[in-house]
């Protein structure tokens, strides 16, 4: 490895021996590591083939009943970890795009002391996608108690006004790292060009009576892999639905990815 490399994926390792339970900040600062080009290089152990190889297969391991691919973070933590069989040095950005839609999370040394770290699938998600992109996880998500009637009456007639709109849900996110925004989940009919200004302009009108400070987002329901969309799928019906036949609740899918076990991230 050169000199680069070593310094790259010696940043990473430093990052990741900050990372203790309840640190979201220097678990965050991991995934902004990970996600940077060079530094963000891993040896993904194989267990089935050769790298390259059409038949190469990464492997896995089960950790609260969900999925990783496990992987080492420098040449001197594949010495160490005693694996015997190939390996392939990928950046993590493009691991990260081939495990999350399969919901698979990354376990990032899992020879060393206290077991590695795990990446659940949703923040390879925001690495694939963009860290800024996306709030930092894990989420809590709730019904918003803060009370914006106006907001909701102007939104609902706004919405019966713009055809492509099927019906709209809403949540009360708590990022990890950040201030809590309200959620407005769009479920629309087609995602054509003249949909989208049709439903950016229903939000502009409606969004005038927000009071100061109420940060507002959009999540479109039809994206599969976006965990605010799941809990909304699962836990709200819509507070608009231009068929007037509320979705029927779903059991929670619990967790989003995310280890339930103290220390799991």
């Amino acid at each position: 490895m050169s000199a680069g490399g070593t310094a790259a994926a010696g940043q990473v390792e430093h990052m990741l021996r900050q990372v203790t339970p309840g640190r979201y900040d220097a678990y965050e600062a991991l995934l902004r590591a990970l996600a940077t080009p060079a530094a963000g290089q891993v040896w993904m152990l194989l267990w089935h083939g050769q790298a390259g190889s059409p038949d190469a297969r990464y492997g896995r391991m089960e950790v609260d009943g969900h999925s990783y691919a496990p992987c080492v973070t420098s040449a001197q933590e594949l010495s160490a970890s005693g694996w015997s069989r190939s390996c392939e040095v990928v950046d993590t950005v493009e691991i990260a795009r081939a495990l999350y839609p399969d919901h698979y999370g990354l376990w990032l040394n899992p020879h060393a002391p206290g077991g590695g770290v795990g990446v659940p699938w949703p923040d390879l998600r925001r690495i694939a996608l963009g860290l800024d992109r996306h709030p930092a996880g894990p989420l809590r998500l709730s019904e918003p108690a803060v009370e914006v009637p106006q907001f909701y009456a102007l939104l609902t007639q706004a919405a019966h006004r713009t055809p492509v709109v099927r019906s709209l849900r809403r949540a009360w996110v708590q990022p990890a790292l950040g201030a809590p925004y309200l959620a407005v989940g769009l479920d629309v009919y087609d995602a054509s060009p003249q949909s989208v200004e049709a439903v950016r302009a229903m939000m502009r009108q409606a969004v005038a009576a927000l009071p100061d400070g109420l940060p507002v987002s959009t999540v479109v329901m039809s994206d599969v892999h976006d965990p605010v969309v799941l809990w909304l799928r699962a836990h709200a019906r819509p507070f608009y639905d231009r068929e007037a036949h509320a979705a029927p609740a779903q059991a929670p899918a619990g967790g989003y990815g995310y280890p339930s076990a103290p220390g799991r991230y």
